[in-house]
């Protein structure tokens, strides 16, 4: 009967501590944060967990009123949603994040969505200034200045470490063949 008992107790604390490990975040979720945002349509969002794990992302950063490369930029975004057709909110996700946040409100980013045609699976990204900046810092995009805001798209595959930056004035033809290359993308075990 002790014999059992203890197998029992070595069973549970073993249970335990498998769920404890599965709980640790991982070294991309510790990386990226968890910072909130909130989205378009006012709905809060984990930066790691809600947007990028597991996924395949196109990362620009813009504010909406922009007289600048903003537009030109996300029209090239929305050439890629285009050539995504229903792969979009399934195989790959466009996250805009506006480096004015304290301007661009959800109802100011809803208007602009509906400018692009943006359909699910294309969030676009607020919040406290603080939450904006640590994102936008991860992710090498901060600015002090707006109107310094870099015309870069990053695209990345959370699920197998594949990143790449790509000029987000290009041609959209070969914007959408790098993105198809991150999706694309095979955990090492597959290759």
């Amino acid at each position: 009967m002790k014999l059992t008992a203890l197998i029992a107790i070595f069973f549970v604390f073993g249970v335990i501590q498998v769920r404890a490990q599965e709980a640790e975040p991982s070294a991309a979720q510790k990386y990226f944060t968890d910072t909130v945002l909130i989205n378009q349509d006012g709905e809060k969002m984990r930066f790691y967990s809600d947007l990028l794990k597991g996924k395949t992302v196109i990362i620009d950063s813009f504010f909406a009123t922009c007289q600048g490369s903003c537009l030109p930029m996300n029209r090239n975004l929305e050439k890629v949603q285009e050539a995504l057709g229903d792969r979009l909110g399934k195989d790959a996700y466009i996250i805009s994040i506006s480096v004015d946040p304290t301007v661009d409100t959800p109802p100011a980013l809803k208007a602009y969505s509906k400018k692009l045609n943006a359909r699910p699976g294309w969030y676009f990204l607020t919040g406290d200034k603080a939450s904006v900046d640590i994102v936008l810092k991860k992710l090498g995009q901060f600015v002090d200045d707006k109107q310094d805001h870099l015309n870069i798209f990053i695209i990345g595959n959370e699920r197998t470490g594949l990143w790449k930056k790509a000029f987000g004035l290009a041609k959209s033809e070969e914007l959408v063949k790098v993105v198809d290359s991150v999706i694309n993308d095979k955990p090492p075990a597959q290759q």
